[in-house]
């Protein structure tokens, strides 16, 4: 009877359903009603049988029309697709890495373990190209920003030209600090800060030093560190390069003489042995790094403020289950020892905050990099 129903209302006539007879069959006779019946009996039993194929007509029908003969399908877990984790530098860089452990760290704790996410290096512009991309990408959780410092907080607070304000993204949830940490290379002549120091203020210039663009940490920390010496903020000579893998190798092959990057970024050169680490700026040193000593140490306090950090952010409005997916995965990763030993090994600190939190420490940074750039006369 339902395929029927359902030939009658696709043919176009929703509303009229013709009688069925099957092909061959004599003509149905009306009903024969016997004289002597009551007429009482007859009209209630015809008007509740009318009000019984009305009831059951008006029941069937938008399911049928919604789906002939088969039933609503589930809503898939998120994500339903491969999701794209857009990493604004190139590379090797403090961002490329911290995507590639919550690419490999995060599924598990999705709503669909099965989940993939595919790392896309968008470098450029200070980060901005790869930013900007997510900005405008659709919010349905299938586009996220592997949110830097450099791109989220330093360029909104010091160029006006920036394509994006610091607060228009929907904010997940803070990842990780990277520390800030200056070197050379292990065969430089200095082997103290203070030796470098010496020849900035007496030769400005001559020393090259790798960024990766203005409104970097690269290139914001360094000119900070000079001007905390009380050197101009020009006493190195700035070397640009697309991420902060680029920089490093930059120092490592003798294109510049100083870096001052992410943790992250030289660790590995440092611990072998091909780079020296002058300072790194941490109320303490490290364990990964005994022998480095700290910005108090140097008696360069300033530089304890300068510090990296990765977040993860999606375009403006995301879509509410993304957003509660990512929130309850993020939340899940302070009990995850194995992405927490990851961060560590790789030089960064777990520093997990919840999305409000995560704002308000942007917030922060925004107004710190704003004051900064104007007393380095950026602004």
């Amino acid at each position: 009877m339902a395929d029927v129903i359902a030939a009658g209302y696709h043919a176009g006539r929703p509303g009229a359903i013709a009688a069925f007879r099957p092909a061959g069959a004599p003509p149905s006779r009306p009903p024969q009603i016997r004289p002597d019946a009551p007429a009482p009996c007859r009209g209630v039993r015809s008007e509740a049988m009318r009000r019984l194929s009305r009831r059951a007509l008006a029941a069937t029908l938008p399911g049928l029309a919604a789906s002939p003969g088969r039933a609503q399908p589930v809503a898939a877990a998120y994500p339903a697709a491969p999701i794209t984790l857009v990493s604004p530098f190139s590379p090797g860089g403090a961002a490329d890495l911290a995507a590639r452990l919550l690419a490999r760290h995060a599924p598990p704790h999705l709503p669909n373990r099965q989940a993939l996410l595919l790392v896309e290096n968008r470098a450029g512009a200070s980060g901005a190209v790869g930013t900007q991309f997510v900005h405008r990408a659709k919010p349905d959780g299938l586009t996220l920003l592997l949110a830097r410092v450099a791109s989220a907080a330093i360029l909104p607070a010091i160029d006006i030209r920036t394509p994006y304000a610091w607060d228009e993204f929907t904010m997940l949830g803070l990842l990780e600090d990277t520390p800030f940490v200056v070197c050379v290379r292990a065969d430089a002549p200095w082997d103290r800060l203070q030796d470098l120091l010496i020849v900035l203020r007496e030769q400005p210039g001559r020393i090259a030093f790798s960024t990766t663009g203005p409104a970097t940490i690269q290139d914001l920390g360094m000119r900070h560190l000079f001007a905390t010496a009380g050197l101009p903020i020009d006493a190195g000579l700035a070397m640009p390069f697309r991420g902060g893998g680029e920089a490093v190798a930059a120092l490592l092959d003798g294109r510049v003489q100083l870096l001052g990057t992410n943790l992250n970024e030289a660790l590995p050169a440092l611990q072998d042995g091909r780079l020296r680490g002058l300072v790194i700026g941490t109320p303490e040193r490290l364990r990964v790094l005994p022998a480095v000593p700290t910005a108090r140490e140097v008696e360069l306090p300033a530089l304890v403020g300068v510090t990296g950090w990765s977040a993860l952010f999606a375009p403006p409005a995301l879509a509410e289950p993304a957003s509660q997916a990512w929130v309850a995965a993020l939340a899940a990763l302070r009990g995850d020892a194995a992405w927490q030993a990851a961060v560590r090994t790789t030089g960064g600190i777990p520093r997990l905050l919840p999305p409000e939190a995560t704002r308000d420490y942007v917030r922060s940074q925004v107004a710190l990099y704003r004051e900064l750039g104007r007393r380095l006369g950026l602004i």
